[in-house]
């Protein structure tokens, strides 16, 4: 059990992990008791509600909130296209800035991961793998690219190869730079996703390459799924865009995980 002392030390990321724990166990929380219980003004609860509510996790009532439930539902590719769509555009260009100028890059499936293959310089020496059959269709007409697809059962739902073949794929290969995408992030559960055959695959990508980079609009934050893929201390940068409050920044880059927002 955490001590008042502790409390007192909590970072805005942790206070909102623990406001939504609460809010799903019990139902309901209230602004007074919130600030009680975590040591902090009512004014500061207010505040920390209302990001949850732009993040969805938490609708506001009068003197507190109530849970929303994460559905079970995971969006296919298609119904992600249409969702933060400029946020993803600029962390995409942003995220070409950290490409190696030779060398080989690895592009997870994912809506912002295809983002940035849409991006892609079109450059000779640069070598591209990829899980995704979008990403890969995407990048077969760039002519001095090199791209090279993972194998597996694809996953109708998000596009994926995954399973034995691309997880003994990625056990040989030695990447420079892997580009990850994530369902969710918090501070206390790290980097998440739904599904596990496709968290298996993104945890052999980390392993496999010599630094890990997410891309994740700021809805993200604050969501926790299924499964975990990685802690913030496997994850040398975290690409967001800038509705990601300084908080929740600076809780990141103390664990470990630079931050930059597009």
């Amino acid at each position: 059990m955490t001590s008042s002392s502790n409390i007192r030390h909590l970072y805005a990321a942790q206070r909102h992990d623990r406001i939504v724990a609460e809010a799903r166990a019990e139902g309901r929380v209230d602004v007074s008791g919130l600030a009680e219980r975590l040591k902090v003004t009512p004014e500061t609860v207010r505040r920390d509600l209302t990001l949850l509510e732009r993040r969805g996790l938490v609708r506001r009532v009068h003197g507190g909130a109530l849970p929303v439930t994460l559905t079970e539902h995971e969006p296919t590719v298609t119904e992600r296209l249409g969702r933060a769509t400029m946020e993803k555009e600029r962390i995409a260009m942003r995220a070409v800035q950290e490409l190696p100028e030779e060398g080989v890059i690895l592009l997870d499936a994912g809506t912002s991961t295809l983002a940035l293959a849409r991006v892609l310089p079109n450059r000779s020496g640069l070598a591209v793998v990829t899980n995704s059959v979008t990403i890969a269709a995407t990048l077969m007409e760039r002519g001095n690219l090199t791209v090279h697809v993972l194998g597996g059962r694809i996953r109708g739902r998000t596009g994926a190869a995954v399973g034995s073949w691309a997880m003994k794929a990625l056990a040989e290969l030695a990447i420079d730079v892997v580009f990850l995408g994530a369902n969710g992030f918090t501070l206390d559960r790290g980097f998440t996703t739904p599904d596990e055959v496709e968290a298996d695959v993104k945890r052999a990508m980390v392993a496999a390459a010599r630094r890990s980079i997410v891309l994740a609009d700021a809805t993200k934050a604050g969501q926790v799924h299924f499964q975990r893929f990685a802690a913030p201390s496997d994850i040398e940068l975290l690409i967001t865009d800038d509705r990601l409050d300084d908080e929740t920044a600076e809780a990141f880059e103390d664990a470990g995980t630079e931050v930059l927002r597009a």
